[in-house]
């Protein structure tokens, strides 16, 4: 078999049979007509959709019955690649039966599960997302013509992700709440950056607004800071003098300094560190500490890793802190 002909095989394996076959059969689409819709005592909406990142075009049709709003018929046409046909297809049954009210709150993630042969297995590989994702804009559209109203006025947030149609502050406070490290870790709790990957960082299938890693880097800013000023209320609530302190709040103290000046550039090295204990001893108040990582057992970790930590902890909170690795 030729290379061409195994890439190609590989291609068309990463699509769903549901998307091939509407790729070549579609079930919705053509035109409705104004006539037509007003003999049946209903109203016509026509809706026009281009996405920038391929050239695809959708326009989208629906019969409305202004008596209570259900889009009794509707269809589509496409301009643009064969996904792009399947996903409208899938799009355009959807809103069949829904009120415009209902058929508003469908999102390109609907049409992707819709597309699936299995809840588990993506219908379309990642490069072929951006084709499958104009759904919700061009509905937004259509019910902002029936409603006349602006079409943005349905968009409350702003969509970092339009795949998933994942939040900024979603994702801010996915971060916060389960200390998001990684592009990953956000991919893997949110969906936000699974499939066409534009929003991941610059330079993907469309220039976004907003990017993942812009938004982690600045959402760990924010946290760090929040932790140092934790830190800073702590001393203030000890009568501002770290040995003053209660155990807890020192503990606190010394792990909000070491999140914000230390344990970065351990983790970068593989290596981490836990405080085990804080105990003050005559002059001095002994901080005992555990290396954990690619920390345990390096050399540097009784030289130039633990001065760093300890001069730190001295210049922040006290200069009679001594820092002892166990």
């Amino acid at each position: 078999m030729a290379k061409a002909d195994i890439l190609n095989e590989s291609l068309w394996d990463a699509y769903s049979n549901k998307v091939t076959t509407l790729m070549n059969n579609p079930q919705h689409q053509g035109e409705i007509f104004d006539a037509e819709a007003e003999d049946r005592g209903n109203k016509l909406i026509v809706a026009d959709f281009g996405a920038e990142s391929c050239g695809d075009a959708v326009r989208l049709y629906w019969e409305i019955n202004p008596k209570n709003d259900e889009i009794v018929n509707s269809k589509f046409k496409s301009f643009g690649c064969g996904t792009a046909i399947a996903s409208s297809d899938v799009m355009t049954e959807l809103c069949i039966g829904k009120t415009v009210q209902e058929a508003v709150k469908i999102t390109n993630i609907d049409v992707e599960l819709a597309l699936r042969d299995d809840p588990e297995t993506p219908a379309v590989p990642p490069q072929k997302m951006h084709c499958s994702v104009m759904a919700y804009d061009v509905i937004k559209k259509a019910a902002g013509l029936y409603m006349g109203v602006d079409a943005e006025s349905f968009e409350t947030e702003i969509i970092v992700c339009e795949c998933a149609r994942v939040s900024l502050g979603t994702l801010q406070e996915v971060i916060k709440l389960n200390d998001l490290k990684t592009v990953g870790e956000i991919t893997d709790y949110t969906k936000a950056g699974g499939f066409c990957k534009s929003c991941i960082k610059p330079g993907g299938h469309e220039a976004m607004d907003y990017y993942l890693v812009d938004i982690l880097a600045d959402t760990r800013k924010e946290m760090d800071e929040e932790k140092m000023k934790a830190s800073a209320d702590a001393i203030a609530a000890g009568g501002g003098v770290f040995e003053d302190m209660t155990l807890v709040q020192q503990i606190k103290a010394v792990d909000a300094v070491i999140d914000d000046s230390v344990r970065q550039f351990l983790i970068m090295d593989g290596g981490n560190v836990e405080i085990i204990d804080i105990k003050k001893a005559d002059e001095n108040i002994d901080i005992y500490i555990r290396y954990l990582g690619n920390c345990d057992g390096c050399s540097s970790s009784a030289t130039g890793t633990l001065y760093a930590i300890e001069s730190t902890l001295q210049e922040k909170l006290s200069s009679k802190i001594r820092v002892l690795p166990i």
